[in-house]
């Protein structure tokens, strides 16, 4: 499969990532949509590893060139959990509090 379509389907997960995150007032919602644009990034890494590595063993057999982006996207996938837990956490202790995840709501508990 030629490397543009993997860059098409990227830039629309990616695009529909960051209009959920301006458009939506829902703390869940929001860490969907980040969550979307770190897979969209994810798939253009291991797309372009792929894309480099199949050119590294055409030239030269038996090289590992283009894995460096695969342990990319494990440490995003690490950090993504990390942050989803942190994030799960927070909205929970705001619903506690205020029994609403509006993030609207925020702005009033500043004072």
């Amino acid at each position: 499969m030629p490397i543009y379509n993997y860059i098409y389907v990227a830039l629309t997960l990616f695009c529909i990532g960051v209009a959920g995150v301006l458009t939506r007032r829902n703390a869940i919602i929001i860490f969907m949509c980040i969550e979307l644009m770190l897979n969209a990034v994810n798939l253009l890494l291991v797309a372009f590893s792929k894309m480099h590595y199949a050119t590294a063993v055409a030239n030269a057999p038996g090289t590992t060139v283009g894995t460096d982006a695969q342990l990319f996207v494990f440490f995003i996938m690490v950090v993504a959990a990390a942050e989803v837990s942190v994030g799960l956490a927070i909205i929970v202790m705001m619903y506690r509090n205020t029994h609403s995840i509006d993030i609207n709501f925020l702005n009033r508990l500043k004072h």
